[in-house]
């Protein structure tokens, strides 16, 4: 049996699915991996065209649920992770949300939860609304900025920890912003298998290969750098230290109920399509 996956180049992914991709999980079925950014994934499931199990934006699920399962584990929900709205302006002539008003603003997928959160907290902050919104593979967003071809970007990743060395300044940390205004975590990224798949399994494997992981720091390090993307040893580090928790072995209650604050609220205000709640636990 071989169980076919894709998920992210990032640490938080190589890092979780390290002991499994490798064969270090005696009795584990092969893991065969397609490394692929979240905003192809989101694509992929909502095309019906991907792997069986895969990592995609949790922003991303009521499109998908009625052939995806949600797994309760192996993806990114925490505090104090979520994305960044950055301008280059360090002392723009209006503070807050109002200096977006009218602005052109990159962000990294359209599906993404980043842009979801993005949009619930503009909506709120952003007098008049933003103007264009052009979407822009992350990584490219804060060299845009910084060369003045945009006015501010959403970024998520690394770049919580980088940002300041390209010379960029903070707008709001939506993570932040959601943490106070709900108390409960951001979600981020969604491990999701098909449906006709047996998911007990899986998540058992993935909590397998995090436990071993965990129990063994040192082991991942050179298959995280060889897809870290260029990243410093130190910032794929705190990549880790930030995107992988409790939750990434288990969602639990407080994860659920996050997923479904956000979900529900987004799909209220018309950002997602309705959805059944129920699915996201069964």
């Amino acid at each position: 049996m071989t169980v076919h996956i894709a998920y992210s180049p990032c640490p938080n992914d190589t890092f979780i699915f390290h002991a499994w991709a490798q064969g270090l999980l005696p009795g584990a079925p092969e893991l065969s991996v397609t490394y692929a950014d979240i905003d192809v994934t989101n694509r992929l499931a909502a095309d019906r065209e991907g792997p069986e199990v895969m990592k995609i934006s949790y922003a991303a699920l009521p499109w998908v649920l009625q052939h995806y399962r949600l797994l309760p584990c192996g993806g990114a929900l925490g505090r104090g992770c979520g994305p960044l709205v950055l301008t280059g302006e360090s002392h723009p002539a209006v503070a807050g949300g109002a200096a977006l008003s009218g602005r052109t603003v990159a962000v990294p997928s359209e599906r993404s939860t980043a842009y979801l959160l993005f949009r619930l907290w503009a909506a709120k902050h952003v007098p008049g609304g933003v103007g264009n919104i052009i979407v822009m593979p992350f990584h490219e967003i804060m060299p845009a900025l910084r060369d003045g071809k945009i006015d501010a970007g959403l970024v998520i990743h690394e770049a919580r920890f980088t940002y300041a060395s390209y010379g960029l300044h903070m707008v709001t940390d939506l993570g932040e912003w959601w943490e106070s205004d709900t108390g409960l975590p951001i979600p981020l990224g969604a491990i999701i298998a098909r449906r006709t798949v047996e998911a007990t399994g899986v998540s058992s494997w993935i909590q397998a290969s995090l436990v071993y992981a965990w129990a063994n720091p040192d082991a991942s390090r050179t298959y995280v750098m060889e897809h870290a993307q260029e990243m410093s040893p130190d910032v794929a580090k705190s990549h880790i230290a930030l995107y992988v928790n409790t939750f990434s072995h288990n969602l639990g209650e407080e994860g659920y109920a996050a997923v479904e604050s956000l979900l529900l609220r987004a799909a209220d205000e018309g950002l997602v399509p309705s959805f059944d709640p129920t699915l996201l636990r069964s």
